[in-house]
């Protein structure tokens, strides 16, 4: 696939590489003639067409002869794919290197590289688990320190009056944090904004995303995040923990860094997209038990994004490394809170134990499912279309990195007014007796010994708030005071996503949720005189329910989050109810628009493949799929035709049929193997040529660990020097090409080749015909233009026939 700078990132940042003035360039279905290109040694080799994709706004037609215009230069249209995104090596190149190695590996050698993995998996939670318990510490501290500061400016102004300085003061500490943050990310490492979920599916789904997994990342990601909590906003820690956890896991696995240069030699054998990805997605488990205390939870959340690779052993190390990550986190915080070996918070955000009661879990079932789960998917898919036009909007006008910090530092600023506004009119006032553990009170204009309830929500991290509003007791909140902060902080919530700041999007949303689901009790108890109703009518249940609803109905989990959502309750009673509402919010929601990171995903024209291929696809073959014509390389080539092949811009292509052609024969030539461009750029590197090879007679052998070496970050060909002499000489493939590719047959149906490429992780699958010859290419955008959505297919269809 090829590798173009993109202009829009993930952040919406232009990319500095790219030429001023010119738009992304996306793929739109353009397509060259067919036809064999002529080198000067007079050796031809098929050129394969531009992977291409439709553009669901044109009108497609069936004739393979029409020659399609030049691509478009749209740089937010997500109904076309982006050149930027390479796909992953996912499937093992079993050369004669790679087989050898394997034989002349011992038993017990296979042994300590199972251990080896099982200690990087080790290694990967526990510091997992550090970052997690940094970032909470940090926070609590800082936070603590803002809070306790402007809640004496605004106890001090209650009595003397000018308020307005609290408000200021406020809105400068907010706009504060929130600009280093912001700064950090937007100028160094645009990659660091957001969550880092949807990043970290695409990898897992087999696209490499540029810079998702560096050192540099990570550092911006655990300072970006925590400035963006202590500045106020409507986001959360969680979320960006995955992300912080898939980039440990990459660099640990290599036992080295690239971005400071150092490499300890260890875990060589570790060095290929196949293992990384293991190794991540134990990371990316890991990260969501240090978030929710879920070690189960994150084992099922890697399942769902990457099902296809895996296998026993896989999953008991992914849960290894999951529960390393919570006890890790969990010991040190029992040392931060003076309560050593006291381990009762197992994660960055702890719901707490919700008690069983027979009672309040069959009324709550039977009353709460339908509306709830229905009210949940409704909002959630209301905050998706906000926030898609939203980031529409970011993509068209704020793409300079001085436009986000200033848009980060706006909301920052907007959000501390909202809520000081909402507290100040605010005459929701609750007394503070023994049972409430408000963590920063305030008094403001309500009488001795009581407290503001509105800012309970605002006047807090959005942790604590959603623990106040799943266990505080009934009569905690009005009415009014939830209907309000939902309003506000629903907008407030949608505004913030996106911005160029590390920050998640599950606390906003378990809190957005907790407050209407809280109010819906309230609402039920209200309504009714019976005494046994309002037994049963627990506001925290509801709120409880509400939340997951709201969650659901935003990202669109559902196995992994019921498991997450039972496991931060510490209680299983509720696993059924929350399931059904989970379920319930997601049919929902997909009826009006795609789960949140989807939306996101589809914004940056990546080529994303779902698990199945679209259900009335049947009638499309590989041979209507497939690129062709295919450039080609012959088992033995002349090094100037593979040097002008990888040189040429305008394909810039990753995977190369090796085919052969029968001596004295006139038969055209037939597939024996495939080559990558990475293994041709380090064979061109270390001048592997038959002519060398035959004059040094104590030529040292090329080994996989000179691959390994040159992985992940392969030099480009333009760093390779050539001479034309040496441009003369002859490479011979035979010993690092795959010789066992997969293939299939022109007539394969699209479904059957969806299923092949998916579930077997594969960049390239080659279409031949039947004397194996070589007649198109079948890659991840290929496959990628043909996912429509609800209505593309069915129009594709009908132009089809």
């Amino acid at each position: 696939m090829a590798n173009i700078t993109k202009k829009v990132s993930w952040s919406s940042r232009a990319d500095e590489s790219g030429a001023t003035g010119e738009g992304t360039p996306l793929l739109n279905g353009s397509e060259q003639p067919r036809h064999s290109r002529q080198l000067s040694e007079g050796r031809s080799i098929f050129q394969i067409g531009r992977l291409s994709t439709v553009d669901l706004e044109e009108e497609i037609t069936s004739d393979e002869d029409s020659l399609r215009g030049r691509p478009k230069e749209i740089p937010h249209n997500e109904k076309l794919l982006s050149l930027k995104f390479e796909s992953l090596d996912y499937d093992n190149i079993e050369n004669q290197l790679f087989l050898e190695e394997e034989r002349r590996m011992s038993y017990m050698g296979f042994r300590c590289l199972e251990i080896s993995r099982w200690v990087v998996c080790g290694l990967i939670g526990f510091l997992t688990g550090l970052i997690a318990c940094f970032i909470d510490i940090v926070v609590e501290e800082l936070a603590g320190i803002k809070y306790q500061v402007v809640k004496q400016n605004i106890e001090k102004f209650t009595e003397a009056g000018g308020l307005s300085i609290s408000l200021i003061l406020w809105a400068v500490f907010n706009s504060a944090f929130v600009m280093v943050g912001a700064i950090i990310v937007a100028y160094f490492e645009p990659i660091a904004a957001g969550s880092g979920i949807p990043q970290i599916k695409c990898y897992l789904n087999g696209i490499k995303i540029p810079r998702v997994v560096r050192l540099k990342t990570l550092v911006v990601k655990v300072c970006g995040v925590i400035c963006s909590v202590v500045g106020g906003l409507a986001v959360g820690k969680e979320g960006p923990m995955i992300h912080s956890g898939a980039v440990v896991a990459a660099g640990v696995s290599q036992g080295r860094s690239t971005s400071l240069k150092r490499d300890f030699k260890i875990f060589e054998y570790f060095r290929r997209d196949t293992e990384k990805r293991d190794f991540v997605s134990a990371g990316a488990a890991a990260g969501v038990s240090a978030a929710f205390g879920a070690p189960v939870g994150g084992v099922l959340f890697s399942l769902e994004e990457g099902a296809s690779f895996w296998n026993q052993m896989l999953t008991w190390r992914i849960f290894f490394a999951s529960m390393i990550s919570t006890f890790t986190l969990n010991f040190f915080l029992s040392i931060y809170h003076n309560k050593p070996g006291d381990l009762s918070s197992p994660g960055l955000i702890n719901f707490g134990r919700f008690e069983s009661d027979v009672r309040n879990f069959l009324c709550v079932f039977i009353f709460c499912f339908s509306p709830l789960s229905c009210a949940g998917g409704i909002l959630g898919a209301l905050f998706n279309v906000l926030n898609y036009w939203l980031t529409i909007f970011r993509i068209r006008y704020v793409h300079r990195p001085c436009l986000q910090v200033m848009e980060a530092m706006l909301v920052a600023a907007v959000t501390a007014t909202v809520s000081f506004t909402m507290i100040y009119f605010s005459n929701d006032c609750q007394p503070l007796g023994p049972e409430h553990n408000e963590e920063y009170p305030l008094q403001l204009f309500c009488a001795d010994g009581e407290y503001n309830s509105m800012a309970t929500a605002f006047f807090n991290t959005p942790e604590r708030s959603v623990r106040s509003l799943f266990h505080n007791q009934p009569g905690s909140y009005n009415p009014l005071t939830l209907g309000l902060f939902t309003l506000t902080y629903f907008f407030l919530a949608c505004w913030t996503y996106g911005l160029a700041v590390s920050a998640g999007v599950f606390i906003p949303s378990l809190l957005i949720g907790a407050a209407w689901g809280r109010l819906f009790g309230i609402l039920l108890a209200s309504i009714t005189s019976n005494a046994t109703v309002s037994i049963w009518a627990d506001p925290g249940k509801y709120a409880l329910i509400g939340a997951a609803a709201q969650l659901g109905g935003i990202v669109r989990m559902t196995l992994s989050l019921t498991v997450i959502m039972v496991e931060a309750t510490g209680n299983v009673t509720y696993g059924l109810p929350i399931m059904l509402v989970l379920m319930t919010a997601k049919i929902v929601g997909d009826y009006f628009v795609e789960g949140l990171y989807d939306i996101h995903i589809k914004l940056q024209s990546v080529p994303f493949l779902h698990w199945e291929a679209p259900a009335t696809s049947h009638w499309l073959t590989a041979r209507e799929v497939m690129s062709s014509p295919v450039t080609c390389l012959n088992r033995i080539e002349k090094v100037g035709t593979i040097v002008d092949v990888l040189s040429n811009t305008s394909t810039n292509h990753n995977g190369f049929p090796v085919v052969v052609q029968v001596a004295g024969s006139d038969e055209p030539a037939k597939l024996c193997g495939l080559i990558l461009r990475s293994q041709l750029i380090v064979l061109l590197k270390h001048k592997v040529f038959v002519e060398l090879a035959r004059s040094r007679l104590n030529q040292r052998k090329l080994q996989l660990k000179d691959f390994r070496d040159a992985y992940p970050r392969f030099p480009p060909i333009q760093s390779i020097h050539v001479s034309q002499d040496e441009r003369e000489c002859m490479m011979d493939l035979t010993e690092f090409m795959n010789p066992t590719p997969y293939t299939v047959p022109q007539e394969t149906s699209l479904p059957r080749v969806f299923k092949l490429f998916r579930a077997l992780g594969l960049r390239h699958l080659v279409v031949v015909d039947d004397q194996n010859r070589v007649i198109g290419l079948v890659t991840r955008k290929d496959l990628a233009r043909y996912h429509l959505g609800k209505h593309g297919l069915e129009e594709l269809q009908l132009a089809h026939t």
